[in-house]
């Protein structure tokens, strides 16, 4: 999971900044209003960290509970072996977790619109939602390790971004995680946070000269590598008017500018697959100084997706194939 600029493809796209910021605000809102109506203060359950979400109470079990809490979604059904070994796990990390977030069970047979409008490929697939902003989690039934990973990620982006501390279970004295000790600030937080902000505001270069002021004293800081990369192609593309983009990438096959801004785009846009497609397939009819070029656009948009997605997994592979 990237634990900044989340968006449902994995990638950022134009709007994802804008709106992890709206999202923000709505669910400041949505926390003050409960208050004032004398809701979301109250203790909550164990047993209520785990619920089953169908499509009619989807837009208040998860989408309103998110302005809260964290909400986990483990897309599930009665036939499906490995989401038999997940389901428990992640039922007993909801508890263990202690209202850090909140366990939405959606059977897929029974809500078929859910699992098309997450994009659900095939199950167990696991979502949360923040804030109302959505992001994939993992497919398939992971390492308790690896789910554990991922879920602290997900409560630190949670707290970090959105202010979301998680909800009071009967028997705390306080929120759940307020008694954890406060880990002591890195020596770039300040750098990437004001990178982050440079984002919010639509600060591109802004953005992209704050992650290389980390990188230049910290060349192997993850957070920084994927920020920068992030930011700079969402500065490169700024400026572009994307239908003529697509016009000349289309009309252009042999234009190797044509084809990068147009990967670009597509990335930009979502469209992960396209985007790695076109410059694999510009990288097989080009050479020299050309191919270099495509080559490595490619190389930067593998560090924006992130080295373990699956798409850049098998991409790695067709560009090995179209090199040699």
């Amino acid at each position: 999971m990237q634990p900044r600029n989340m968006s449902m493809s994995g990638v950022v796209d134009l709007a994802a900044v804008k709106a992890a910021q709206e999202a923000k605000s709505k669910a400041e809102q949505s926390r003050a209003e409960a208050a004032r109506q004398g809701g979301g203060g109250g203790a909550v359950t164990p047993a209520s960290l785990v619920i089953d979400v169908d499509e009619a109470g989807f837009e208040q079990d998860v989408l309103q509970r998110s302005t809260e809490v964290p909400v986990v979604i483990d897309f599930w059904a009665e036939w499906c072996e490995p989401c038999k070994q997940l389901s428990p796990v992640l039922e007993r990390l909801a508890v263990e977790y202690n209202g850090r977030f909140v366990l939405a069970k959606i059977d897929v047979d029974a809500n078929q619109m859910l699992m098309q409008q997450f994009g659900v490929q095939g199950i167990p697939a696991v979502f949360a939602v923040v804030a109302g902003q959505a992001l994939p989690l993992f497919q398939g039934a992971a390492a308790e390790a690896q789910i554990r990973g991922t879920l602290d990620q997900l409560v630190q982006v949670a707290e970090q971004r959105f202010g979301l501390t998680g909800l009071t279970v009967e028997g705390d004295a306080e929120p759940a995680g307020a008694t954890e000790p406060e880990m002591p600030a890195g020596p770039y937080d300040a750098l990437l946070e004001a990178a982050v902000q440079a984002l919010d505001a639509g600060d591109f270069g802004g953005a992209v000269q704050a992650y290389k002021n980390v990188l230049a004293d910290d060349p192997g800081n993850t957070e920084a590598k994927l920020g920068l990369a992030q930011a700079e192609l969402l500065h490169r593309v700024q400026g572009l008017d994307p239908q003529q983009v697509r016009k000349d990438a289309a009309e252009k096959p042999g234009d190797v500018r044509a084809q990068i801004a147009g990967a670009d785009l597509d990335l930009v846009g979502g469209h992960v697959e396209d985007a790695f497609g076109r410059l694999i397939d510009t990288v097989r009819r080009t050479a020299g100084d050309d191919r270099d070029a495509v080559r490595l656009r490619l190389l930067e948009l593998f560090e924006v997706v992130g080295a373990d997605d699956p798409r850049v997994v098998a991409a790695r592979r067709a560009l090995a194939r179209a090199l040699f």
